[in-house]
C-alpha cells in the first residue's frame, strides 16, 4: 500500500471516479473533491504528504484559485492541473504558483502515474524535505542534547508534542546523526492506516494474498531496513494493528500476508503523538505492553509558546525558504510585524508560523512583511507561558530575555511579559537592569 493520498478534485462524478479507479490500480489512496470548499477541507486536515490533482473548471471556482489559496496557506504540497481546455496563459500562470504539471485530460493515463511515480522519488530521495533548522533556545538546546545522547543507540524513541511542534523533523535529527544515516528514513501515516490493511502497509504481500493483490508489494519494514521506521500519531492505531506491531517488534520478524514464512528486520522504530498515551492506555484505547516497547526513551517537544526566543529566528528561516520557493524578494519583517510575531499565542505551533509567513511574504512580493500581511486572528492579549513573570528567582531572566527579543524595545517587552511599562521600569530598578538596555 502507498502511503500517499491522492486529493481529486473533479466535479464530473464519472471522470473523478475514473481517475481515482486508474489511481487505486495503483495502489494509491484517493480522496474525491466535487468542489474547492470540500478540497481545501481535505487539505486542511491532511499532511505534507498529500498529492492534488485538479480540474481547471469548477462549480465554485477554478484549480488556479485552489493553488492560490494553497500556497497562501503555506500549503506546498505538489500540485498538478488536468483540463480539456488547452490555455496556454493557464498553463503558465499555474507553474509560476508553483504546480508542478499540466496535464490534458485525454493524456492522463499515460502521463498521471509517471509524474506521481518521479514526485515520490524525489520525495524518497530528500529532495523535498524541508532543511532541519537547528534553534538556538534553551528549551530546544534541551532538546538537542537529548538527542545526542540517544541518536547513536538503538533505543526505542517516542516523541510527544503538540500539532505542529516538529515531531518528525526532531525524528529526522535522531536518524541523521544515527549510525543509520545512510539507510532508508521511513515515515508512516498511523491515522491514514486502516485496520484492514495495516498488515499489508506494514509487512507487505505476496501476489495473489488477497483480491486485488496482483503483484507482490513489500511493506514499511522491508523498506526501512537498516534504517528508521518513523510512526507518526501512533496513538491513531487501531488495537488490533498495536497487537500485530507489537508481536514484531518483541520476535524481530514479521510474516507478509499470504507468506508461508517469517523474515527477520533490522529497523530503529521512532514513533510521535500529541496524545497523552498514559490517558489511552487507562481507557484501554492504547497498550501499556506497545507504550513500554516504544518509549525506551522520552523526547518532548515543547509548544512554541514556550520557546519565544527561537520566534523571529524560525520567521527568518522561513521567509529565506518562501522567497526562493515563490520568486520573492522581502528583506525582512517591520517593527509592527515582529511584535505581532512575538506576541501571538501559536496554537498551531511552527506549522502555523510557517503557513503564516509564506502567506504574508506572498502578499508583500518583496520590501518588508507588515503587520497586515501576517494576517493574524486578533486576540486577547495574554502572557505567553515562557516570559510570564513567576518569581523573584525567574523574574530577571525572563526580563532580559524580552528585552534581548525585542532589541531592547521596553514597551514590547512589557507586552511579552504581560506587564504594563511601569511594573517592568519598577523591576528593571529592583535588579539593576535599567541602564543595560538602550531606551528605544
Amino acid at each position: 500500500m502507498d502511503r500517499t493520498r491522492i486529493i481529486v478534485v473533479e466535479d464530473n462524478i464519472v471522470y473523478c471516479e475514473y481517475v481515482c479507479n486508474l489511481l487505486a490500480r495503483e495502489g494509491y489512496h484517493t480522496v474525491k473533491a466535487y468542489h474547492l470548499s470540500t478540497a481545501k477541507k481535505h487539505l486542511q486536515q491532511g499532511t505534507d504528504n498529500d498529492i492534488v490533482v485538479a480540474d481547471l473548471r469548477l462549480p465554485d471556482g477554478n484549480g488556479i484559485d485552489l493553488l492560490r489559496w494553497m500556497r497562501k496557506e503555506g500549503k506546498l504540497q505538489p500540485f498538478i492541473i488536468m483540463t480539456d481546455y488547452a490555455e496556454v496563459h493557464t498553463a503558465v500562470e499555474s507553474m509560476k504558483l508553483g504546480s508542478l504539471d499540466y496535464i490534458p485530460k485525454q493524456l492522463v493515463e499515460d502521463k498521471l502515474i509517471p509524474l506521481l511515480h518521479s514526485i515520490q522519488k524525489e520525495r524518497q530521495a530528500g529532495h523535498r524535505r524541508m532543511p532541519v533548522f537547528a534553534r538556538e533556545g534553551s528549551a530546544f538546546q534541551k532538546i538537542m542534547h537529548r538527542i545526542r545522547l540517544v541518536a547513536a543507540t538503538d533505543m526505542s524513541v517516542m516523541i510527544f508534542g503538540e500539532n505542529g511542534t516538529g515531531k518528525e523533523h526532531i525524528a529526522h535529527h535522531l536518524h541523521d546523526k544515527s549510525k543509520r544515516a545512510a539507510k532508508p528514513f521511513v515515515a508512516v501515516d498511523c491515522g491514514s492506516l486502516s485496520r484492514e490493511l495495516a498488515p499489508s502497509a506494514f509487512f507487505g504481500h505476496v501476489k495473489g494474498a488477497f483480491t486485488g493483490a496482483d503483484s507482490t508489494k513489500k511493506g514499511y519494514f522491508h523498506e526501512a531496513e537498516g534504517g528508521t521506521l518513523f510512526l507518526d500519531e501512533v496513538g491513531n492505531l487501531a488495537l488490533e494493528t498495536q497487537q500485530m506491531l507489537l508481536r514484531a517488534i518483541q520476535e524481530r520478524q514479521y510474516r507478509p500476508v499470504g507468506d508461508k514464512a517469517d523474515r527477520s528486520f533490522n529497523v530503529r522504530i521512532i514513533a510521535a503523538t500529541n496524545e497523552d498515551l498514559e490517558a489511552a492506555v487507562s481507557e484501554k484505547r492504547f497498550r501499556q505492553d506497545l507504550l513500554y516497547r516504544l518509549q525506551d526513551f522520552v523526547i518532548t517537544v515543547p509548544p512554541l509558546r514556550d520557546c519565544q526566543e527561537d520566534i523571529m529566528s524560525l520567521a527568518e528561516f522561513f521567509r529565506e525558504i518562501a522567497n526562493r520557493e515563490l520568486e520573492c524578494n522581502v528583506s525582512g519583517f517591520s517593527s509592527e510585524a515582529r511584535k505581532a510575531l512575538l506576541t501571538h499565542a501559536w496554537p498551531g505551533n511552527v506549522r502555523e508560523l510557517r503557513q503564516k509567513i509564506m502567506g504574508a511574504v506572498l502578499q508583500a512580493q518583496e520590501g518588508v512583511v507588515t503587520k497586515e500581511h501576517l494576517e493574524l486572528a486578533v486576540t486577547k492579549p495574554t502572557s505567553p507561558v515562557s516570559f510570564a513573570l513567576r518569581n523573584d528567582a525567574e523574574d530577571k531572566e525572563r526580563i532580559m530575555r524580552a528585552l534581548k527579543q525585542t532589541n531592547g524595545n521596553r514597551s514590547a517587552a512589557a507586552d511579552l511579559l504581560g506587564i504594563s511599562r511601569a511594573t517592568l521600569y519598577s523591576k528593571l530598578e529592583e535588579y539593576g537592569l535599567k541602564y543595560k538596555f538602550k531606551q528605544p
